[in-house]
């Protein structure tokens, strides 16, 4: 697309409420604001293994507006195993600015101070699609993976899972980095929580809670 029209299509891009908290959860998980001049535009890219080609198309679904080439594949070596990827990217807009001052600092993923306000149960669903899992087959826990995060910043996250949604989790160390581990006590209310924003195709990161009986 010719820079004329890409310009033409920027004016015309406005994030809704639906996207806004969209980009938020995925900025909990996996997704990526990149910028190339400073902070004064951002794109957003999301990528995930071809597996969660659904939950990728889904979110390129709901951003199509700013993507300008569709989902692609591309495959990736790490210590001699192969990996195949799936991913887009929006165009950079402005419009990605204020979350890009929120969650990065000197390059780093930050927690925004304004997380309390703006976790919601869409949210977190995002986030869990994005970054969860069940402990194991064994187990009624979950896991957030929050490794990206400091300890005082995930110590943050528990505390609003616990006074805002009731549910309980502690901090589970991961060599140097940590966790949030839902409690098998608390995990079927954060699944009942999160479940009517969770895609068919993702249900399984809840093991049997992800059953319509649960």
């Amino acid at each position: 697309m010719r820079s004329k029209k890409i310009e033409d299509l920027k004016k015309n891009l406005k994030l809704s409420e639906y996207q806004r908290e969209i980009v938020i959860g995925l900025l909990l998980g996996d997704g990526h604001l990149e910028t190339q001049n400073d902070g004064r535009t951002y794109r957003l890219k999301i990528e995930h293994t071809f597996w969660q080609k659904e939950y990728t198309d889904w979110l390129y679904r709901v951003f199509e507006r700013w993507v300008l080439t569709p989902p692609q594949e591309k495959r990736q070596i790490v210590k001699g195993v192969e990996y195949c990827k799936y991913w887009f990217s929006t165009v950079s807009h402005g419009a990605f600015r204020f979350y890009g001052q929120q969650f990065y600092r000197d390059k780093r993923k930050i927690l925004p101070s304004l997380i309390r306000k703006w976790l919601t149960p869409m949210v977190i669903a995002i986030w869990f699609m994005d970054d969860g899992s069940i402990k194991s087959k064994r187990h009624k826990a979950l896991i957030i993976n929050t490794q990206g995060f400091a300890k005082n910043e995930i110590l943050i996250l528990i505390d609003i899972l616990e006074n805002k949604f009731n549910v309980k989790a502690n901090l589970r160390k991961q060599r140097n980095l940590y966790q949030i581990l839902v409690t098998g006590e608390s995990a079927k209310r954060f699944s009942e929580i999160i479940k009517p924003y969770i895609l068919p195709s993702m249900m399984y990161k809840l093991g049997l809670l992800g059953n319509k009986i649960a």
